[in-house]
């Protein structure tokens, strides 16, 4: 199995979540249990060598892939979610997506001190949502250690933003 078949899984919905956004959808690559543990297997090979304390995962989609890969690795999880999401004290980080603003969070005592974080995401656009979860790791003490993703798409320069770290996506568009 190819990269480039985990690719052609992959469809475009125009107009979602608004007019002039072509959302990629996964479904199809995550609804195949060959193409999803390619893509788990795939996204776990730069963690192996040296697997992290815990993978840290983005709201929603990089839930799915987090959750595969710490399970993979033996690691622990730590969710990253939207503003008023997580029962607990948190901590947490405002950014500019490339259709409007968020805020995300992440429990205030989830990422230990000194600890190796990876963060995983399904899909890199403009860089914000990883920008913000790297700031919400650094700031609780914790190292990035790298960072993956599903999907890139390199047209909105999103890599920019999180220069410096350890960065592996399989697919690109």
């Amino acid at each position: 199995m190819s990269v480039e078949e985990l690719k052609k899984s992959i469809r475009d919905i125009p107009d979602f979540p608004q007019k002039g956004v072509i959302f990629k959808d996964i479904t199809p690559l995550i609804n195949d249990k060959n193409l999803f543990r390619e893509a788990v297997d795939l996204l776990a090979g730069p963690m192996a060598a040296e697997p992290p304390d815990c993978i840290v995962c983005i709201e929603a989609r990089g839930f799915i892939f987090g959750a595969a890969l710490a399970y993979k690795l033996g690691t622990g999880l730590v969710p990253v979610r939207k503003e008023g999401k997580l029962p607990h004290r948190t901590k947490k980080v405002s950014f500019e997506l490339e259709y409007g603003s968020a805020t995300v969070e992440i429990h205030e005592d989830a990422v230990l001190p000194g600890s190796r974080v990876w963060i995983v995401d399904d899909l890199l656009a403009t860089g914000g949502t990883l920008e913000a979860a790297v700031k919400l790791v650094e700031g609780s003490g914790g190292k990035v250690a790298g960072i993956s993703v599903l999907i890139e798409l390199d047209f909105l320069k999103g890599r920019e933003k999180i220069k410096g770290y350890p960065f592996s996506t399989l697919i690109h568009f």
